[in-house]
């Protein structure tokens, strides 16, 4: 069992990593859009729905999506619901991996070949996300131990920098009682969706609880996460310009430079800072994804135990031994597949309607967690 500490990492490490792709595009092109209103929407919904799934997900203490299911939900319901959740976690992870393939490819190493930096990516992904999962929160903790220096020495050398342009900032602050959008909900609400990770990683803690005290954190963090996502990029390249840039974090720090470093472009320490937290989240939504997949076929196993908890001797079941193989060659040779096949403009579409999405399954798993705590109470009475 792990501590309370782990269970902030999971939505720091999802809230710091959506900086780089699906959340500033939405962020940027609804600038002129409400998009302030949005994101105190989208950081009063995140928090909410955070607190509410945690809140109901803790009375199934040690258990995850899979053996809570397979309990109190008919076996009719249970396979579908489980591999639906599944897709949808190895989806978040194929579109991270599919973009940070682009990112080196455009600003990194233009010759190298987009399989090779594919199957790299995917020699560590599918290594790590078999591990136990205790052992990955380890990891997730290490690597943003490790990067939180850089981040915050990136975000400080942005803010002083001379080049970098309040009057663009001001220019959007102008819009500011414009009508939010829902699209800019949905998408600046997914910087706070790493506690849906506890669908799984629920497995691993005891006694969780949640203390105001402490939670009152999380929005502020989120609000502030947010706002540095939007503006810092719109005071680089203008609050037009900032349009034509993809990756637009990328882009910014590509302006920046470290004069009395050894390596000048500031954009070499942000790759390495952020290709390291983004394939321990891919780690992390495979994982969950695996972990989901194979409760489909562990039903008598998770009724009486965790299906991640191994034995003593840490053996997994030959069973599901070849439940991950099959699954991760699968998804990784559709990822390789993938690779050279889709462009950047269906890869944005397809992280739009994953947002969008996203959004509207995580109010389901809320109701589908108040039914469930509802039915574990009605049987504790018989």
């Amino acid at each position: 069992m792990v501590s309370r500490r782990y269970y902030y990492y999971l939505f720091l490490m999802s809230a710091v990593i959506n900086i780089i792709n699906l959340v500033p595009r939405v962020l940027i092109f609804t600038r002129f859009d409400g998009v302030f209103w949005s994101i105190l929407l989208a950081v009063a919904y995140g928090s909410l729905t955070m607190y509410m799934f945690t809140r109901l997900i803790i009375k199934f203490e040690g258990q995850g999506f899979p053996e809570i299911f397979n309990t109190y939900l008919p076996k009719g319901v249970v396979i579908p619901l489980l591999i639906l959740y599944s897709i949808f976690w190895f989806v978040a992870g194929s579109i991270m991996l599919l973009s940070f393939v682009d990112i080196t490819l455009r600003f990194i190493s233009p010759d190298i070949s987009a399989r090779a930096v594919m199957t790299g990516f995917l020699i560590l992904v599918v290594g790590a996300s078999r591990f136990k999962t205790t052992s990955i929160l380890y990891a997730t903790e290490i690597v943003l131990l490790l990067s939180f220096p850089a981040m915050v020495f990136i975000l400080i050398k942005a803010l002083i920098n001379p080049a970098f342009n309040w009057d663009s900032v001001l220019q959007v602050l102008t819009y500011l009682w414009t009508k939010p959008k829902l699209v800019t909900v949905t998408g600046a609400s997914f910087a706070f969706t790493g506690y849906v990770n506890l669908a799984i990683f629920n497995r691993s803690f005891n006694n969780l609880t949640l203390k105001l005290r402490h939670f009152w954190l999380v929005p502020v963090s989120g609000l502030l996460i947010l706002l540095v996502t939007l503006l810092v990029p719109i005071g680089y390249h203008g609050s037009i310009g900032v349009e034509d840039h993809v990756y637009s974090w990328f882009s910014t720090a590509d302006s920046l430079r470290m004069e009395t470093f050894i390596v000048e472009r500031v954009l070499y320490l942000f790759y390495i800072t952020y290709l390291s937290m983004s394939l321990v989240m891919v780690v992390i939504y495979w994982h969950v994804g695996l972990e989901l997949f194979k409760g489909c076929f562990n039903e008598k196993e998770d009724k009486k135990d965790s299906g991640d908890k191994e034995t003593d001797t840490g053996k997994k079941s030959r069973k599901n031994q070849w439940i991950e193989a099959i699954l991760l060659f699968t998804v990784s040779a559709s990822m390789i597949y993938l690779t050279e096949r889709i462009n950047q403009v269906r890869l944005a579409q397809a992280g739009q309607w994953f947002l969008n999405l996203r959004f509207f399954s995580e109010t389901f798993l809320i109701l589908l967690l108040m039914f469930l705590v509802w039915r574990k109470r009605r049987s504790a009475r018989r």
